[in-house]
């Protein structure tokens, strides 16, 4: 089978390139991606290895495209990316990036203090500005505003009479003021400071004023109505002026310290008034002209930070690639002659070709007349696994791997999952309604694939959706199908082909009884099925329609989960015959589909003769009062217990068919052989071999390829799987009896777990029915049974909440709902059967996936 039901075959190969080919042909396998290299220097420390200064550049080109990142965004500067790809650069192109780079940060680091100096000054100023503003009022309002108890009427006669005016305003006004300057001495001085401060630090600033210096001081303050920005962050700030007076040097030393223990910014002040408005003018000026020059730094700031805009995108990739390319040459190792590199890679063997057409091109990129050789190399180690996948089979692929990477070679159940997984999540999401809003919204994100993928949207939860948008289509699809087939539509039926059920009674009768029943066996029914899905008529039946259903759905969900695990443990015969382990088949296969078959397949035939011979038209044994329970003889069958009945004295007979019960009796002791056939056979075939010596060692071959003869598990009896190993000691016979025993012990009772674990399916579809059918009665209902105008305004606003719910709680939560419990169905119930899980996956050397991840980290 090819690479769609298997992963890839892979082989180690050995690469061999000369120093100064190696950097262009590693660079023609990242764009390719198919190349897993090993670390040929696993011991060497990484500021040790050879490249680690072209690295240590990359690094160093990053955090400046990184710098310049910040700047672009944090002006709303689009980005221009136009999704392609650029070649990785030549190594001598590194130069020139770095010059480019340091050319930019520097220069925009220059406009960037320049303009903070600017700001800051602006800032000043701007402060010095209501300072100047505020304290003119604070000097002009008049009247015996300020009063400072603690100072003596006594003071110095000012020399100006502006200033002596304003003290005498300050310390009381009036003729009293007057009194008090001509009466005291030249013996105070009364100073001031005025500053700004945060307007949040104010309150606490007053307190410490008045204790530290005793209430000798006085504080006049006023808010600056409009926000100041923040140089250093460009934050918006909200500040206040204060303006504070006080007696004498030392409480000017005092105030001054507790200025700058709050952070406060204190500016000259003079104490004339014509002094202060000729300041106040000039600082206009100076911010008139300060604002010319922050606009021309911006613009310069802004030219140069479009320019970088438009090739950021493709300056990320190239350095990535540089910086990836120098990884992946740290991981070579170097020959004597110190002009060969030597790697060791993992390449998928269908693929070859492919990269030495790479190497090539790579080769005659360097200008360097020595080809690169590629050679094939013998290991016992096991190779990764790689399953080929595109657009579509991806999110299949993903739940798979989610459960584990499969061992190398083994069957990958992903395929299978394709129609399985949506076929049992529409089991349990049966209705049509709500399958089309799936179905639709999955057609809508798969017609709109490339400008949705465009958008690169950092948001998880849609990502999840987008990525698995093949998998909603599907599972909105076959949820149509079996809705169809439940003839299920937002809770009600559609007539299509016209029920084949007749009501004979007349008009009075159906209007006066509430409960009437129709005889299948008599003119009431067309003795043939509705023909397709179920007969319309149950949805006017509430008495006996869940009744009816839960039998139906109940079947069904066991006759699709036996036939699941069934064909699980038929993958696992693949695995058994592709690795040419025959003790596997004959000692595990053998008795776990005998087991599966003669007690489960059997109950999912009698469901089938059940159906078949029993009918409401039959008379006599055959008849609908006849039918034996499935659950009752499926249990007497397993407790081999018999069944008194005299065909004489009862026409019913407990069983379906003649024979049937020396026919269970078989079937069940060849099922309870299969217990100790599967717990002992493969132990003792061991044993035996190992006794008579002809266990014979693993012959080494090329990457462990099957077709070569890989037959380890033959010999040592490991677990049924892919072989974990070339030459591993052998396993003790007290682990592989104790490990053959917990294999048993889990198959057998996981049968039957795993089968009651399918009526999840049963169980689901129920729920999901009731729930819509509630929301039909209790919700949609209401508003279709009022009439009028009203009516309509009415159903208007009830529809929307109906359709709100519908979506929220039917499609998204129930949708969910299945959608995990189909998970489990494959992850356990299925996959168990043969799937191993063991393997690592294979991580090739890709470009595509280096840039992506580091996009995705960033944002």
């Amino acid at each position: 089978m090819g690479s769609l039901f298997r992963s890839e075959e892979m082989t180690l190969c050995q690469l061999f390139l000369q120093s100064e080919a190696a950097y262009a042909c590693v660079s023609e396998l990242g764009e390719l991606g198919l190349v897993q290299f090993r670390d040929l220097n696993p011991d060497v420390n990484a500021f040790q290895r050879k490249f680690v200064n072209e690295v240590r550049r990359c690094d160093e080109m990053e955090r400046k495209l990184r710098y310049l990142e910040k700047e672009i965004k944090k002006d709303g500067i689009p980005m221009l990316d136009t999704g392609d790809s650029p070649e990785a650069p030549q190594p001598r192109e590194m130069i020139d990036l770095e010059a480019t780079f340091e050319k930019l940060e520097n220069e925009l680091r220059e406009v960037n203090q320049n303009a903070e100096a600017l700001k800051r000054n602006f800032l000043e100023l701007t402060e010095l500005k209501h300072i100047l503003r505020k304290t003119q009022v604070f000097f002009d309002e008049a009247g015996p505003t300020f009063v400072m108890p603690t100072i003596r009427s006594r003071y110095y006669q000012m020399a100006e009479a502006n200033r002596e005016e304003e003290q005498i305003q300050l310390l009381g006004g009036g003729e009293e003021g007057v009194r008090a300057t001509q009466a005291q001495g030249q013996n105070l001085k009364l100073g001031f400071v005025a500053g700004v401060i945060l307007r949040e630090r104010l309150p606490a600033f007053e307190r410490m004023l008045w204790r530290a210096c005793r209430g000798n001081v006085f504080l006049r303050q006023a808010m600056i109505e409009s926000p100041l920005e923040d140089p250093s962050n460009g934050d918006n700030v909200y500040k206040s002026v204060f303006i504070i007076f006080f007696q004498g040097d030392q409480l000017k030393t005092r105030v001054k310290k507790i200025c700058e223990g709050f952070r406060a910014t204190l500016y000259p002040c003079p104490e004339a008034p014509s002094d202060r408005r000729e300041m106040a003018m000039g600082v206009m000026t100076r911010i008139e002209d300060l604002n010319t020059v922050l606009g021309q730094t911006q613009d310069h700031r802004h030219r140069v930070l479009v320019a970088a805009a438009k090739n950021l995108k493709n300056w990320f990739v190239k350095v990535r690639k540089i910086k990836a390319i120098y990884h992946t040459l740290n991981l070579f190792n170097l020959d004597v002659t110190q002009k060969c590199l030597i790697a060791e890679c993992w390449v998928p063997v269908l693929d070859i070709e492919t990269i030495q057409i790479a190497l090539r091109r790579g080769t005659e990129r360097s200008g360097s007349s020595v080809p690169p050789i590629l050679n094939r190399m013998q290991t016992f180690e096991n190779p990764p696994t790689y399953n080929r996948t595109n657009k579509f089979t991806n999110a299949f692929q993903a739940l798979i791997d989610a459960y584990g990477i499969a061992s190398y070679r083994e069957m990958n159940p992903a395929p299978y999952t394709i129609i399985t997984f949506p076929f049992l999540f529409s089991v349990m999401f049966g209705d049509l309604g709500h399958g089309s809003i799936m179905a639709l919204f999955g057609l809508w994100m798969v017609l709109k694939e490339k400008p949705l993928a465009a958008k690169k949207s950092d948001n998880e939860i849609w990502n999840i959706f987008f990525g698995g948008r093949y998998i909603i289509f599907l599972m909105g699809c076959f949820s149509m199908y079996t809705g169809l087939i439940y003839n299920d539509l937002f809770s009600k039926s559609i007539n299509i082909f016209g029920s084949h059920w007749r009501i004979n009674y007349n008009t009075s009768t159906v209007m006066e009884n509430k409960q009437l029943q129709l005889d299948p066996a008599g003119p009431d029914y067309l003795q043939y099925p509705y023909p397709v899905g179920m007969d319309p008529v149950w949805q006017v039946a509430p008495l006996n329609k869940i009744i009816f259903q839960n039998a139906y759905k109940m079947k069904i969900s066991i006759i699709f989960g036996v036939i699941h695990m069934i064909f699980g443990v038929m993958v696992g015969l693949c695995n058994h015959r592709y690795f040419k382990n025959k003790m596997a088949i004959y000692c595990e296969f053998i008795p776990q589909i005998i087991f599966l078959v003669f007690l489960f397949f059997y109950m999912v035939l009698m469901m089938f003769i059940k159906w078949v011979r029993f009918s409401a038209a039959n008379d006599g044994a055959f008849s609908e009062n006849c039918a034996p329970s499935i659950l009752i003889t499926f249990i007497n069958m397993v407790l081999m217990k018999s069944v008194d009945w005299d065909p004489e004295k009862d026409i019913c007979s407990p069983y379906m068919f003649s024979g049937q019960g020396p026919l269970q009796t078989f079937l069940v002791l060849v099922a309870v052989l299969c217990v100790p056939w599967m717990l002992l056979a493969k132990p003792i075939m061991i044993m035996r071999s190992r006794k008579e010596g002809h266990h014979q060692p693993i012959v080494p071959t090329e990457n462990g390829d099957a077709e070569n003869g890989l037959n380890a598990q033959n010999a040592v009896g490991q677990a049924t799987g892919p072989p974990a190993g070339g030459h591993e000691e052998e396993e003790e016979m007290s682990e592989i009896f104790i490990h053959q025993g917990i294999h048993t012990i889990e198959y057998v009772l996981g049968s039957i777990s795993h089968t009651a674990s399918y009526l999840r399916l049963w169980a689901l579809s129920l729920a999901h029915a009731q729930l819509s059918e509630v929301l039909w009665n209790m919700v949609l209902q209401v508003g279709l049974r009022q009439d009028g105008w009203v009516g309509g305004v009415v159903l208007w606003v009830v529809f929307a909440f109906w359709a709100v719910l519908t979506v929220g709680i039917l499609v998204l939560m129930e949708g969910l709902s299945a959608f995990l419990h189909t998970l489990r169905l494959h992850w356990v119930e299925f996959q168990s059967k043969f799937y191993a899980g063991l393997g690592y996956a294979f991580q090739p050397f890709s470009f595509e996936s280096i840039v992506d991840v580091s996009g995705t980290s960033e944002e």
